[in-house]
């Protein structure tokens, strides 16, 4: 197949395992000028073509493996991260699509979706969007709110962890003192404060004091 510029349309790469869809969705995406498929490929017991995979702006699949996902095909990260994925006559199965989602999938379309959503989904995806069913997107807001309140808890059980002088360190570090200054104030070194800081941060799970202090400040609000 000839090279097209990259601006003869959105670049696809159809790995599919079944012909007919693979097949009749090569010949919809050709139909539109807005597309340019740069490969079509079913399984056949061999890994796709690495080559047309970088090449293109959005792999679609129909099957969901994360061996054939962009992630695990290259070893380069970064140029894993610019070909997104769209999955395509997928079941209505929760657990799979949180797995697909903390796979790197961008989008999520099940067996009865239309030419025209999937066509329409592809579109998206290369817009930086992402689509799945209503249900499943519920799923995905029940599964972030379960693992955000997790992680609040274990971050809640780490900060009740805290010594008298790392809470002596938190409430300085919310007044805005800098380490020199808490220093001064609790007759330590600039060291030891400095080590004092690092080991709340480890503990609380944060990267920043400030992160450090609003947490300690949720927790004081949550105990009132």
């Amino acid at each position: 197949m000839s090279d097209s510029p990259q601006d003869a349309g959105i670049r696809v790469v159809l790995l599919i395992e079944n012909r007919l869809l693979r097949e009749a969705l090569n010949r919809l995406l050709k139909k539109r000028g807005d597309f340019q498929v740069v490969g079509v490929c079913g399984l056949n017991g061999t890994p796709p073509p690495l080559a047309k995979i970088a090449s293109c702006d959005v792999l679609a699949v129909d099957f969901f493996n994360q061996r054939y996902l962009p992630a695990d095909l290259f070893s380069d990260p970064a140029e894993a991260g610019k070909v997104k994925t769209v999955l395509i006559g997928m079941d209505d199965d929760s657990e799979q699509f949180l797995e697909a989602v903390r796979a790197g999938v961008n989008s999520y379309l099940l067996k009865d979706a239309s030419a025209d959503e999937v066509i329409g989904a592809i579109r998206a995806t290369f817009r930086g969007e992402s689509i799945c069913p209503p249900k499943l997107c519920a799923t995905l807001f029940r599964w972030f709110s379960q693992t955000s309140s997790q992680l609040a808890t274990q971050n809640l059980s780490a900060r009740s962890n805290l010594t008298l002088r790392q809470r002596q360190l938190i409430d300085l570090m919310a007044q805005g003192f800098t380490n020199k200054e808490i220093a001064a104030k609790l007759s330590l070194s600039e060291f030891t404060v400095r080590n004092h800081v690092h080991r709340i941060l480890k503990q609380v799970d944060v990267g920043s004091r400030r992160e450090a202090v609003d947490l300690i400040r949720c927790q004081l609000v949550d105990l009132h």
